[in-house]
């Protein structure tokens, strides 16, 4: 999506005319149907004024292409400006450029920065939005959006043209010591140089070096217009990561799954493909194989995950490296950007943990469905799905609502049944008696399970279940503790962990939720062990052993004999809209639970606080 293109001559035009921020207004509500924001346009008025300056004094072609707030395909990402033209052995460049209006940076306490990986350790402080905060170092932001056009756009990679990007901090006045340029920076800096206030001659030199032969709006039609696929680069890259890693490799169903999802997405014809497992049959790796064969051949593929915290974890198992997780982001996304997808924009779109696409009204969500979204943008699509994580009443990736929209398209349904565990047996047997001890199914497995090969134990105090938890830690073992929705959530000054919400009065128990701003690096982060993790957190993830909290939300009726969910104590306000009748919300905090107790695949520890709860899990399980 294009929302500013002209010469540099109509450029400026625009700019001395006053005419530039009420044209980009324009553009914005033709093509994206709304209203730039009051921060947008300000943002315009005084950065774009700024790049004016130095395009006129570097003497700039007037045949130089520019672009302004150029959309990355396929992605919600917008590059400030661009310019493009020739330098003088008649190379064609494309030039990203970052622009900032900040004025004070922060450095914070975080390590080495590598190209090619973005988290807290490319981060700095600053002034933004209204506070000070955690953002990306701008020449980050610049050289991802060019190394996603190099994997992304044939056009980048055809030879003829050279991709290059920097950062222009206008109003930014250097510092020493400064933040922006410590030695960890240093890699970054070289590849995507930073200019500030006072470089404003530093930053014409650089233009007119490369595209001050002009000559440039046939570079900018070329790669602006360019075919958006992986391309040969990318796709080497992803092989080389999966070839020889057992974590990877597929087994009897797991194999089937993967066969008909390849022979599905090469076909001409549209094709649904639901492929329906619950927790320890392998979906994700049957997704993440399916992706890496189709881009070998040669399709355009999305890998999709609406759980951020579950899309990092997939970043980090594929990219064993630092350097390998940014060029994952290519081909790895959320599911909230296809609503306005062009159809079949796609070739395939892998869902993993689609039970939990979102329908209209979800937070931060601007279409109507997410299914339909993803079944719009591609010809074929696939879908891992277990009905029984579905937890709010946005949720919308049921197998009944996939084949009812797919129907509506006319893509052919192609359903896979994944029912085989690749976990211990104890694992296997633990999953059925706790769904039918929580009375979410009747598996008929009230006897219980081999306790030699899964540890499950109940404790009577938080305090020493995490204990528990930690001694595992100790041995080696990946361990976390999770809880329920049964305790609030503060938002207000709490974006890492800052206050114990968790509190249980009666042991002098006191935790933090995990991060909300580092939510992705939870799971992985030994330094963060002492948080809490919540469902939304841990979705499609596994431990070695996990200690669960089951709050007040969750209780036993011993009149009833039934297992029930309290509206008073569950404190999820965006799980609990829309959910009128108790027995819905029962399903929704069981159907939590039941994620939560099934991540461990050698233990699961829990406390209970309701008594009741607890005695009928004892006597379940034979341990009273």
């Amino acid at each position: 999506m294009i929302i500013y293109s002209n010469t540099v001559t109509g450029f400026r035009d625009d700019v001395d005319n006053n005419r530039i921020t009420d044209k980009l207004k324009g553009s914005v509500k033709e093509a994206m149907g709304r209203f730039p924001s009051d921060s947008e346009i300000a943002s315009w008025n005084n950065s774009l004024r700024a790049m004016e300056s130095p395009i006129r004094v570097a003497g700039l072609p007037g045949d130089c292409g520019i672009l302004i707030e150029y959309n990355l395909p396929s992605t919600s990402k917008r590059i400030d400006f661009i310019i493009t033209g020739r330098d003088a052995e008649g190379n064609g460049n494309f030039l990203i450029i970052e622009l900032k209006q900040w004025s004070r940076v922060e450095r914070t306490e975080v390590g080495e920065i590598f190209i090619g990986h973005v988290g807290p350790q490319d981060k700095v402080r600053t002034y933004t939005g209204g506070g000070m905060r955690d953002v990306v170092h701008p020449c980050y932001q610049a050289w991802s959006y060019k190394a996603y056009l190099l994997d992304m756009n044939e056009a980048a990679t055809s030879g003829n043209i050279r991709l290059r990007s920097c950062a222009y901090l206008h109003n930014y006045e250097k510092v020493s010591p400064d933040p922006l340029r410590t030695e960890r920076f240093g890699k970054l800096i070289e590849d995507t140089p930073l200019f500030l206030r006072e470089d404003v001659t530093k930053l014409q030199d650089f233009l007119r070096r490369y595209v001050g032969q002009g000559k440039g709006m046939d570079i900018l039609y070329e790669v602006s217009g360019g075919r958006i696929r992986p391309t040969r680069k990318l796709i080497d890259y992803v092989s080389e990561i999966m070839d020889g890693d057992d974590t990877f490799k597929l087994l009897d169903k797991q194999k089937v799954a993967h066969a008909k999802i390849v022979h599905s997405a090469t076909r001409p014809e549209r094709t649904t493909v639901i492929v329906n497992g619950g927790p320890g049959t392998g979906k994700s790796v049957v997704a993440i194989n399916a992706l890496s064969e189709l881009l070998r051949k040669g399709l355009n593929v999305r890998f999709v995950a609406p759980n951020a915290a579950f899309r990092g974890a997939v970043e980090q198992g594929m990219g064993k490296k630092r350097a390998d997780r940014g060029r994952l982001k290519a081909v790895i996304s959320g599911s909230s950007g296809f609503w306005d997808a062009d159809a079949e924009t796609f070739d395939t779109i892998i869902v993993d943990e689609a039970h939990r696409l979102k329908r209209k009204g979800a937070y931060m969500y601007r279409g109507e469905s997410q299914v339909r979204d993803v079944i719009k943008a591609s010809r074929t699509n696939v879908f891992f799905v277990d009905d029984d994580q579905m937890i709010r009443s946005t949720d919308e990736g049921s197998v009944s609502k996939i084949k009812s929209v797919a129907e509506e398209f006319g893509s052919e349904v192609v359903c896979v049944e994944l029912d085989a565990q690749f976990r211990c047996g104890g694992a296997e047997g633990f999953i059925n008696w706790m769904e039918s001890t929580l009375q979410i199914r009747d598996t008929g497995n009230f006897e219980g399970w081999d306790k030699e090969d899964f540890d499950f134990r109940i404790f009577d105090d938080p305090n020493t279940m995490s204990e528990m938890i930690e001694e595992r830690r100790s041995e080696g073992h990946r361990a976390r503790v999770l809880a329920g929705y049964a305790w609030k959530w503060t938002n207000k000054g709490n974006p890492d962990a800052n206050i114990d919400d968790i509190v249980i009065e009666e042991h002098d128990f006191l935790r933090p939720w995990n991060s909300r701003s580092r939510s992705q690096e939870w799971p992985i982060d030994d330094s963060m062990e002492n948080q809490t993790g919540c469902v939304h957190t841990v979705q499609g993830l596994e431990f070695d052993y996990i200690g669960v909290i089951l709050g007040n939300d969750l209780r036993f009726d011993p009149e009833t004999s039934k297992v029930y969910a309290s509206r008073e104590d569950y404190y999820d306000s965006e799980g609990k809209k829309g959910v009128r009748d108790a027995e819905t919300l029962t399903k929704y905090v069981k159907n939590i639970y039941r994620i939560l107790l099934s991540r461990g695949t050698k233990g699961c520890y829990i406390f209970c606080r309701d008594p009741e709860l607890e005695k009928h899990l004892k006597i379940r399980s034979g341990n009273i």
